[in-house]
């Protein structure tokens, strides 16, 4: 795990007079964007204290403004998913102001927020002033404009107020009361914010008392993104609500939770040392990252901390970037199951968007390729997906509501209307046509939209994962196929180089992954491509990221297509595979698969599909499953194995598996439809 640290950055510290200046503003302009007691009168009290004392922030905003041209002039203007409900009364906060501590590269912990104190809008967004001189942005609304009178608003309310009425349902949210405030400003739902996060100020201080790490430092910090959301979130909307102790108590555990995450070997608790792994800060194709970019982003816009504001625009960000310039076709080298991950990615562009003007998504085109990824990764039934990586949410790969977040994700920040279109479609088509779970209720309240088109393209090569999708039609009876050959550089990602997938009404071929308990077998023996075992040990497949298979697509009329993957790059060495070249036929609803190989001396190679019943042998050279046939034509002594494993590859000893062996040099077999 390779490790990077920030860029050094200056801090400033505020005038102590000028700091609780802005202090008594942010309450006074967040009473009035409640529309209460001071209404506009408040309005136009704070903007002329603002008038009074801008110029004190004026050289901090220039230098921020100056750093931003810098660095957008160089940008083109083109979770673990699984279960994670956060019990809110357990969430941590920490007593510790960051300080002393530098970390590899220099970045000293803040010492002070640095406040914008224009005018709150209802919106969460500020109130713009005469002067020309740059604002620090502030935290935007999580949504756009919602229609009221929507099922889906009404839904959400619904979920807000039970929980207001003390009925807090399964991982509801201090943001989500926040939100309803700004779109329903009832004293009563920042009441209730307002409490969550004094909950989790408490136990934090509690655990921290005690010499240990709030919750928010659980599992490498995997869920800080959330954690601080909420806070910020509440600060932002309910600013009126809050105490200068209590902002003070909140400040100081958001400023130390942002920090230990970015400085891990220094992470302190309450002045205690607690260091921690590091794991991801660097890597922004790993779900981790989008969390601590989260993080990052609420705390920054919502406290106005140019520190953060500047070492996300500079560093995190153009990370971001860069990364995902080089995955066309969208799509994650996680995998499908950690690749909805990216529902909280797209989120963070339209909250950037939304907030600095700044369009990450469109930066490069894997936002909004993530849209056709997703639509052809999705099987004809639109109810399942193609199961690629660790699936630790749930083994088996029903759409859920986080494909439905994605795609609205993905769609609101996209810019094409071609693609928004599909997305529409694919939305009004898929079996879930709302969220199931209450924490997820306030997503639909993202636009589907009106105009829906179905996709021509019947297939789809996602360069960047190297994952291709196929299919006969558009409608439900069509045979569909999935195929994998790219880079493997993701933890979650499988030894799965060269592997497909068939469909037609239900699984044909498929990973026996899926029918395990855990969802995150990630050997040879799980899915479907040639086994090469070597004195009695599977040849292994490796990460890496200096070298990756490669596919070559041929496409032909009607969704058939001719496809050469090189795979001999996915093994660690070449002690039993020195070469692999794996060349797929598809026409017909056939799929024919030619291997070449050289293997060393005392490697056998098999040909192996994992199928989802029991199969019957037909002669030594075909062998049926449910629905599909499997024919041997090349070579010529090679057979099918008559003992049919029942997945003891699995930790549940589920399914079967269809092995072919004899060949010394390849293979050639056709899979195709009863």
């Amino acid at each position: 795990m390779s490790r990077t640290t920030p860029s050094p950055r200056r801090t400033r510290r505020l005038p102590l007079a000028l700091f609780f200046g802005a202090a008594t503003l942010t309450t006074l302009t967040a009473a009035s964007a409640a529309g209460g007691l001071f209404g506009l009168r408040a309005q136009s009290l704070a903007s002329t204290t603002w008038t009074r004392i801008e110029d004190d922030f004026a050289e901090l905003r220039q230098e921020t403004r100056d750093n931003s041209v810098r660095f957008w002039t160089r940008v083109s203007p083109n979770t673990k998913i699984a279960r994670r409900a956060r019990d809110r009364a357990g969430q941590a906060a920490a007593t510790t102001k960051p300080s002393g501590p530098i970390d590899d590269a220099g970045l000293v912990a803040p010492t002070a927020p640095v406040i914008d104190s224009t005018p709150v809008l209802s919106s969460g967004g500020r109130v713009s002033s005469n002067s020309s001189r740059p604002r620090l942005v502030n935290l935007p609304m999580p949504v756009p404009a919602v229609d009221k009178s929507s099922a889906a608003y009404t839904r959400f309310k619904g979920w807000v107020d039970s929980a207001v009425a003390g009925n807090r349902g399964y991982a509801f949210s201090a943001a989500e009361a926040a939100l309803m405030y700004q779109l329903s400003p009832e004293a009563k739902y920042c009441t209730l914010a307002v409490q969550m996060v004094e909950e989790q100020v408490t136990a934090a201080e509690s655990a921290i008392a005690s010499g240990g790490r709030p919750a928010v430092a659980g599992d490498s910090y995997l869920e800080v993104g959330p954690y601080i959301a909420d806070l910020a979130s509440t600060m932002t909307a309910c600013g009126g609500s809050i105490t200068a102790s209590q902002r003070t108590r909140w400040s100081n555990y958001a400023e130390q939770a942002v920090w230990n995450v970015w400085n891990y070997n220094n992470a302190t608790w309450g002045g205690r040392s607690h260091p921690w792994t590091g794991w991801s800060v660097t890597n922004p194709g790993n779900n981790y990252y989008y969390s601590f970019v989260e993080a990052t982003m609420y705390w920054a816009l919502a406290s106005g901390n140019a520190t953060w504001f500047n070492f996300l625009r500079d560093n995190k960000l153009a990370a971001l970037q860069t990364y995902f310039a080089r995955l066309p076709g969208g799509g994650s080298s996680e995998g499908t199951g950690y690749g909805t991950s990216h529902m909280r990615l797209f989120s963070l562009y339209r909250i950037w968007r939304d907030a600095t003007g700044y369009d990450l998504a469109n930066a490069s085109t894997h936002a909004s390729d993530s849209i056709p990824y997703w639509i052809h990764a999705t099987v004809p039934t639109l109810d399942r997906f193609a199961p690629i990586g660790d699936q630790a949410r749930s083994s088996v790969p029903d759409i859920y509501d986080y494909h439905r977040r994605l795609m609205l994700e993905a769609r609101s920040v996209a810019t094409n209307p071609v693609i928004q279109n599909q997305a529409t479609w694919w939305l009004n088509n898929i079996s879930i046509a709302r969220m199931g779970s209450g924490f997820n209720y306030r997503y639909d309240l993202l636009p589907v939209g009106t105009t829906a088109s179905m996709p021509s393209d019947l297939i789809y090569h996602a360069r960047g994962t190297g994952h291709l999708f196929a299919r006969t039609s558009w409608t439900r009876d069509a045979m569909w196929l999935a195929i994998v050959a790219g880079p493997y550089n993701e933890s979650h990602a499988h030894q799965d180089q060269g592997s497909f997938t068939l469909f037609s009404g239900d699984w044909l071929a498929v990973t026996a992954n899926i029918w395990s308990r855990s969802g995150i077998n990630q050997g040879t023996d799980v899915h479907n491509l040639v086994r090469f075992v070597r004195n009695g040990t599977v040849a292994r497949q490796c990460e890496s990221t200096t070298k990756a298979s490669t596919l070559t697509v041929n496409p032909g009329a009607g969704g058939s297509f001719t496809a050469d993957a090189n795979l001999t790059p996915a093994f660690c060495n070449a002690d039993a595979v020195t070469n692999w070249q794996r060349n797929f036929a598809f026409a017909n609803r056939r799929l024919t698969v030619r291997d070449t190989f050289s293997i060393t001396s005392g490697t056998t190679a098999t040909f192996q599909v994992n199928v989802p019943v029991a199969p019957t042998l037909v002669n030594s050279r075909e062998a049926t499953a449910g629905r599909l046939r499997v024919r041997v034509l090349e070579p010529a002594n090679a057979t099918i194995n008559s003992n049919f494993s029942t997945g003891k590859y699995i930790e549940d000893g589920a399914r079967y598996r269809i092995d072919v062996q004899g060949g010394t040099t390849g293979y050639v077999v056709e899979l195709s439809e009863i």
